[in-house]
């Protein structure tokens, strides 16, 4: 017996091992990023995932389909059955730029007409005295337009009235016409920075208080990109929010991109973020969006965070695009949010989203003039079409029609 004894303790031991291996490498499987195949031939096929938790959902397999499948936006408690735990899903394509452009435009007509035929009606009148002037800087404010470019605005018309002498409906319209596309001033950079710059892929962050709608603009800015033919890859830095991360995951299968994600709750967003671009920098793809957690601007912990996140990023590459979604409904709190998010983050671009309805265009306006950071994109509607870019002409013609 006691000639048994040491082999069988040597069993023992080597089963102790064993058992508490197996944990480990389940662990490790499950949290691996299996990086959904190669761009070119020396691309790394899978890479650990140093932030814990940290998943890259597979690139679809997916059929382009010719037109969208579905007419609303995924929100939060609407994620559409038909995708998840499909392999081979239709892949959406975003109508051409004209046609958006074309639809916004009736939109905003509809919407938001009533800046422009007050201005029309109150300047077309047979007297243009200081009660009409009056009321013309009312309706401005009314508008959101600010202080400043609201006087600004009045005291061009006023001298263009006064050295023209015209009441014509056509000249005052023309004339307003004018003075409202140097406020909107068409002559701001409004293209996106989503450019392969040498071996690293762009980065665009997104950022913006709760209920924007910053998830559902990433992935309809997203799909305009891979229409593009552009190689997307997205991050969910988003890890506050329930079911945030299935929610730009759903976009991804969507539009045939995969997202990296955690599936540990409330994860440090800076790690996804950071693990997102490094994926990107891998897969050698052309652009990464990084979604980021909904925050108030006056929570000073937050914003600290974020800031985190975007110096984390910028410890692989440059963030080369600080988008800030903005819900045009809000108004002047808008303006206030875009004060603060710009202190934190360098801002670049505006998206404001829910461009219709109770929205007020001259919110256009106010924040350009105050952050000097031009609106790149305008929301119009919750379809996965209605994002387009933001043209000063275009935008000034549907107010005055």
């Amino acid at each position: 017996m006691n000639d048994f004894l040491p082999i069988i303790l040597s069993i023992l031991a080597a089963l102790v091992v064993v058992g508490g291996l197996v944990p480990v490498l389940m662990k490790a499987r499950k949290t691996g990023a299996k990086y959904p195949g190669t761009r070119d031939a020396n691309d790394p096929v899978q890479s650990s995932a140093a932030g814990g938790g940290t998943l890259v959902e597979d690139r679809p397999d997916a059929v382009k389909a010719p037109a969208p499948t579905f007419d609303g936006a995924v929100d939060d408690t609407d994620v559409p059955d038909d995708v998840a735990g499909l392999e081979t899903i239709a892949i959406d394509t975003p109508a051409p730029v004209e046609g958006r452009l074309t639809r916004l435009r009736a939109r905003l007509i509809k919407s938001n007409n009533i800046l422009g035929k007050g201005l029309l009606a109150l300047l077309s009148g047979d007297k243009i005295d200081e009660n009409v002037w009056d009321e013309v800087e009312e309706t401005l404010l009314l508008a959101d337009l600010g202080t400043e470019p609201t006087m600004q605005l009045v005291d061009a018309l006023r001298e263009r009235v006064k050295v023209l002498g015209t009441r014509s409906p056509e000249d005052v319209k023309a004339m307003l016409r004018e003075e409202l596309i140097k406020l909107v001033d068409p002559g701001m950079d409004r293209s996106l920075n989503v450019e392969r710059k040498g071996d690293r892929p762009a980065v665009v962050l997104v950022v913006g208080v709760n209920g924007v709608g910053k998830t559902t603009t990433v992935g309809k800015l997203a799909r305009v990109l891979v229409a593009e033919d552009k190689d997307v890859l997205l991050g969910a830095a988003d890890t506050f929010r329930a079911a945030a991360a299935e929610q730009l995951a759903t976009w991804g299968q969507r539009v045939g991109v995969p997202t990296v994600k955690s599936d540990i709750d409330g994860a440090d967003p800076a790690s996804v973020a950071y693990e997102a671009v490094k994926a990107g920098i891998d897969q050698e793809v052309d652009v990464v969006m990084v979604d980021t957690a909904g925050r108030l601007q006056n929570k000073t912990g937050l914003m600290d965070e974020l800031g985190k996140v975007k110096r984390v990023i910028e410890k692989l590459a440059e963030v080369d695009e600080v988008l800030l979604v903005l819900d045009a409904t809000t108004g002047q709190n808008g303006l206030n949010q875009a004060r603060v998010f710009a202190e934190v983050v360098n801002i670049t671009g505006i998206v404001l989203t829910k461009l219709d309805g109770t929205a007020k265009g001259g919110i256009v306006v106010a924040i350009q003039k105050s952050l000097g950071v031009p609106v790149k994109l305008i929301g119009l509607g919750e379809g996965p079409d209605d994002l387009a870019p933001f043209d000063a002409e275009s935008f000034v013609d549907a107010l005055l029609n």
